[in-house]
């Protein structure tokens, strides 16, 4: 007899049933909101996501810090994550994500205060659009690869997990950084009434966007939970794989070497 294989982890928006379709729905969305994008990040967030990225980045610091290393920003979007790692050390910093208008974005954002008088400013991000399953780099050629809620919306997180996998050194550090469900209680349940109830009606009049943030509680609900996440990093065969939950068990980093 043979075995039956689990089905895939990854996210589907509505309508999508392969991971193809997945991929091509989350990419069309994240393209339509990139102009509300960050304005919404901070003030469904109220501010916090900004602590989280600063956070990330300090704990970071042991590769970050290096002039000779190369740190991936995978899923950048606009670039927050990557700006926030730039400034904390002396690392090259790349981003990468498949949503060409977040990308233009995130290029803006990197020069911004650069002088018209000639004087040196920011150089612009080495930025790539390219899809987090398929990245353009070569086995083993990256020491870091950090993603702040961007994971989440991969169509396979194994998949994703492997190609991490494959583009880091050995010894090469990843993190994630995600949203996670509130453990039952008042603190608990008031999050999911404001996900459920308040954010999408929110997300939807700032963005004009029907469903994306619709899709955002969907898409958290439907991942891993933590726990769940560092097993599937373990069974791929990263290395001192950790997590810790943050802001009352809304957001979880997972670390891992390779």
């Amino acid at each position: 007899m043979s075995e039956i294989s689990s089905p895939v982890k990854g996210t589907r928006p509505e309508g999508a049933t392969t991971e193809a379709e997945a991929s091509k729905k989350v990419r069309e969305m994240f393209t339509e909101i990139a102009p509300s994008y960050d304005a919404l990040n901070h003030i469904l967030s109220l501010q916090i996501d900004r602590v989280w990225r600063s956070r990330l980045a300090r704990r970071l610091l042991p590769v970050l810090a290096r002039p000779d290393a190369i740190a991936l920003d995978l899923c950048c979007g606009t670039g927050d994550l990557a700006l926030a790692m730039r400034k904390s050390g002396r690392a090259r910093i790349i981003g990468v994500d498949f949503a060409h208008t977040m990308l233009v974005r995130a290029r803006r954002k990197s020069i911004k205060g650069r002088s018209h008088s000639g004087m040196p400013g920011p150089s612009p991000l080495p930025l790539f659009e390219a899809d987090a399953l398929r990245l353009p780099f070569a086995e083993g050629s990256l020491d870091l690869v950090a993603t702040a809620f961007g994971f989440r919306n991969l169509a396979n997180y194994e998949a994703g997990l492997r190609e991490i996998y494959r583009v880091l050194k050995p010894d090469g550090v990843m993190a994630i950084l995600e949203f996670s469900e509130p453990p039952d209680g008042f603190l608990g349940d008031a999050y999911r009434w404001y996900f459920t109830r308040a954010l999408p009606k929110i997300g939807r009049l700032i963005s004009g966007h029907q469903s994306a943030y619709s899709y955002l509680r969907k898409s958290v609900a439907r991942f891993l939970r933590p726990p769940e996440l560092a097993a599937l990093m373990t069974s791929v065969g990263y290395r001192s794989v950790d997590f810790h939950e943050w802001t009352m068990g809304t957001v979880a980093l997972h670390t891992a070497t390779r």
